[in-house]
């Protein structure tokens, strides 16, 4: 097959964690919001409809989740931790685009949401 852009997205991921620079964010918690893509060669999986040839987005969101259970006071370190973590697993990643959005963080505005994005 010719050379294309492959990846595998997970959107809208809902978890319940417990990351914020308030304490009471870190015993409370809140719902936060994760949407990942990760960009490798997948075209062995598209010839072969074999899922040992491929990312399953079941076992990216299982690291995200994993990843979320780890309480921190910075989403850019919780982010941290999951890109090293997708990478470490899987090795022919070659790019991550991962959000990660506090859902109705407490702060003087009305947002549906705040967070980090990471492109690596």
């Amino acid at each position: 097959m010719d050379k294309m852009t492959t990846e595998v997205f997970v959107e809208g991921l809902h978890v319940y964690a417990y990351h914020g620079v308030m304490e009471q964010e870190r015993v409370v918690g809140a719902w936060f919001t994760v949407s990942l893509t990760v960009a490798y060669d997948f075209c062995t999986a598209i010839d072969s409809d074999d899922l040992s040839h491929t990312i399953s987005y079941a076992d990216l969101c299982q690291v995200v989740t994993d990843e979320m259970a780890v309480p921190s006071r910075l989403l850019e370190h919780v982010a941290g931790r999951i890109v090293r973590a997708l990478r470490c697993r899987w090795p022919q990643i070659e790019h991550v685009d991962l959000r990660i959005s506090k859902d109705n963080p407490p702060m003087s505005a009305s947002l549906a949401g705040a967070g980090v994005h990471v492109r690596a």
